[in-house]
């Protein structure tokens, strides 16, 4: 019995290591290099193996975005952000009117916990095309996401179908056909919300950007 649960374990191993070495690092740990950022005023920069997005005083919100552009793919990333703000990541997304314009697509939820009901990290809202994706009667507020700490994010996009796990608990799965059909594929971008003037300034933190594009066979 121990050498046939031993074998599985093995065999376990070998599978998650298979389907890891097929991603893919997003950020090399040290620059920006294969991203652009767009909109806002917020800053990025790279420090210590991570992209560290920080707010602008009275900005929009701001955006780095890959330059490449995925479809379907399977996206794990860390994040940590202050308390105070709110944040996101783009899928699929594109820039209305050209490259400088404004940022839109559906967006993985970002955000904190707090001290009493939860929050809504990990369900999908359409910037700056409809608001939230996730219906309202499936947005039910958790604590999955951890505040202060680093929290571990999978997403995956396969057709018109987005699941969201975080720190391992799947919070999302939605089927969307109508943002289907305009957002089949485009950029990722890191957001650095919006914040009112006199407030801040805030940082939220990404590392371990992983993506397996799913469209490469």
């Amino acid at each position: 019995m121990k050498k046939i649960l031993m074998s599985l374990s093995l065999a376990a191993l070998c599978s998650c290591s298979s389907t890891n070495d097929k991603s893919k690092a997003l950020f090399d740990g040290n620059s920006l290099s294969g991203w652009t950022q767009r909109n806002g005023l917020g800053s990025y920069r790279a420090e210590g193996g991570s992209i560290v997005g920080k707010t602008a005083d009275g900005s929009p919100n701001s955006f780095l975005c890959t330059d490449k552009e995925y479809g379907d793919f399977d996206l794990t990333f860390d994040v940590k952000v202050d308390k105070e703000l709110n944040s996101g990541v783009q899928i699929r997304s594109k820039t209305k009117g050209g490259p400088k314009g404004r940022v839109n697509g559906p967006q993985v939820e970002i955000e904190a916990t707090g001290p009493k009901n939860g929050g809504e990290a990990g369900y999908i809202y359409g910037e700056s095309c409809g608001g939230w994706l996730t219906p309202g009667d499936k947005r039910g507020k958790h604590k999955h996401f951890k505040d202060d700490e680093w929290n571990s994010y999978r997403v995956l996009a396969q057709g018109p179908n987005i699941k969201v796990w975080i720190n391992g608990h799947l919070v999302s799965d939605l089927t969307h056909e109508k943002n289907y059909s305009t957002y089949a594929t485009g950029f990722i971008g890191l957001q650095v919300h919006s914040i009112g003037r006199g407030s801040g300034p805030y940082e939220v933190r990404w590392r371990n950007l992983r993506v397996t594009d799913l469209t490469v066979k």
